[in-house]
């Protein structure tokens, strides 16, 4: 069994989905699981954090961008799914790099355990 799995994310989705925006020396990306189809937040089925890392090129290691929990999944004191409060799977990195590379962007479902995808920056 593969420790990642990988998909197309407009047919899957646990997929996190890159999208970069790059201004001056600035680099904004935002991250979303379940942006075709989308991904339950309930208590029983969510996601739990989306981790971004960027493999500069030439670079034998990556360097950790961020990570983002989300950790509100509608449960509360009365039971599962009666609260009014969903997170929603999407996080927002922004950094500074002189260097082209890969972004490596993994989430992790409860259920169905890791999902990662790559784009070029």
């Amino acid at each position: 069994m593969e420790l990642f799995q990988t998909a197309d994310w407009k047919s899957e989705k646990h997929v996190p989905v890159i999208e970069i925006e790059k201004s001056d020396d600035l680099v904004d990306v935002k991250v979303v699981v379940g942006k075709e189809i989308p991904h339950p937040n309930t208590t029983e089925h969510h996601i739990k954090w989306i981790e971004l890392l960027f493999l500069p090129d030439g670079a034998k290691f990556p360097v950790h961008i961020g990570r983002t929990e989300f950790n509100t999944h509608g449960e509360s004191t009365q039971g599962p799914n009666t609260s009014t409060v969903y997170t929603e799977p999407t996080a927002v990195f922004r950094f500074k790099t002189e260097k082209p590379g890969k972004l490596i962007a993994v989430s992790f479902c409860n259920i169905h355990g890791l999902w990662k995808s790559e784009a070029e920056l």
